[in-house]
């Protein structure tokens, strides 16, 4: 059976928001923990809900820390998002095929369209599922489930393709396939041990699991 819905995660997935988040991170850090932490060190705070995160460091001064990086990411975002190769062209060769397009973030939806804007993806995705639409993020599977559900999407015919173990779960806990992008900044070797149905070389390694079977 080929695959009719494509559910993609945002970052380090389809936009290049790496180095902004890690600026992001290490500015607010920076403020709160001088000199204490270096890009390595931030690397896993990427893909989890921000005030997760903060929390985890210090919940009194969590949503301060969130404001904080928000304000800094907001301001550099426009000047530091880049694209990945083949992104572009697969998501156009996607829409031309007719499959159903949805984006699953942990970002929230204004700072999500932004980042698609920017892009020129914007048009290509009719459901955008964000922080601000769910009660619980990935690795949750709420956000998948709900994508599926505005997009009358069957679970056997879906795949949730991201950069993280968050994308991966989430999609295995909503029964659909999932697929991993080679170029996460993750370690592949732990992404690789959770077992995506995928790991996708090139965006463009997608269109061969949407076409029609013969």
């Amino acid at each position: 059976m080929s695959i009719k819905t494509c559910l993609f995660d945002l970052d380090g997935t389809l936009i290049n928001t790496n180095d902004l988040i890690i600026s992001s991170f290490l500015h607010t850090l920076d403020h709160y923990y001088p000199g204490q932490y270096k890009r390595k060190d931030v690397l896993p705070f990427i893909g989890p809900p921000l005030y997760e995160t903060f929390e985890n460091l210090d919940q009194d001064l969590s949503e301060e820390m969130v404001g904080m990086y928000r304000d800094h990411n907001l301001t550099n975002h426009d000047a530091m998002v880049t694209a990945f190769a083949g992104v572009q062209e697969t998501v156009e060769a996607l829409d031309r095929q007719g499959i159903k397009l949805g984006v699953v973030t942990t970002k929230m939806k204004d700072t999500a369209y932004r980042g698609l804007e920017i892009m020129g993806l914007r048009s290509f995705f009719p459901v955008v599922i964000a922080l601000d639409d769910v009660n619980r993020a990935k690795p949750d599977p709420e956000p998948v489930l709900l994508a599926m559900e505005k997009l009358q999407a069957s679970p056997a015919e879906t795949i949730m393709i991201g950069d993280n173990s968050h994308d991966i779960e989430a999609g295995q806990r909503a029964g659909v396939k999932t697929a991993c992008v080679s170029w996460s900044i993750k370690d592949h070797e732990f992404l690789k041990a959770l077992k995506p149905d995928y790991w996708l070389e090139h965006m463009s390694d997608l269109l061969p699991l949407t076409e029609d079977d013969e």
